[in-house]
């Protein structure tokens, strides 16, 4: 059992080792910190999709924001599209499930805002949706995905596609990368 445990948490540092090489994966993580603090300066919102896991870990990281990371500081306007389930059950019954973040988009965000997409396999059709129908808007898109990207890979403004297909190790690094971009997103807004 104890090479089992350790068998798989070789393979989670496996994957970061890849995510600390991949240099143009490093800038980026840089170019999206610049989005989301210029986007909170311009008085836009931050807003995060996902299914299963990954709508806990977009509603984990809407809350590092809106709540706090490291500092003691004010509120960012962060929030997760699936945490009204009135309007989440509604709309998966009166329409499908394939429309409940599309309608969001399309009702709350609005240009300059920036869209947080979550699917390890980047082919969740909610998401896809979601993110066209943020282009038509012109809200970013920020897609965080396992190693091909997906559908999503030709539908996101910036992609993090991690170099895993193995969904626990995809979402560990992405709780990772989130983390690290809300951590330098707070120390530069509030700087």
């Amino acid at each position: 059992m104890q090479g089992k445990i350790e068998s798989l948490i070789r393979a989670s540092i496996d994957v970061k080792e890849k995510l600390l090489k991949d240099e143009a994966m490093l800038q980026q993580i840089d170019t999206v910190v610049d989005l989301i603090t210029n986007a909170f300066r311009s008085g836009k919102r931050l807003y995060f999709c996902g299914n299963g896991g990954s709508a806990a870990d977009a509603q984990h990281l809407a809350a590092e924001f809106s709540g706090r990371f490291y500092m003691n500081r004010k509120a960012l306007p962060a929030e997760a599209l699936h945490c009204n389930t009135s309007y989440l059950t509604a709309v998966a019954n009166d329409y499908s499930f394939d429309v409940i973040y599309e309608r969001m988009v399309d009702g709350i965000m609005e240009k300059g805002d920036v869209l947080v997409g979550l699917s390890t396999s980047g082919n969740s059709p909610n998401i896809v949706l979601a993110f066209e129908a943020a282009a038509r808007k012109g809200v970013h898109t920020i897609g965080f995905t396992g190693s091909s990207g997906g559908k999503l890979k030709n539908s996101s403004n910036y992609l993090f596609n991690v170099p895993s297909d193995t969904t626990p190790r995809i979402q560990e690094s992405h709780i990772l990368i989130g983390h690290i971009i809300c951590q330098l997103v707070e120390e530069k807004y509030f700087q």
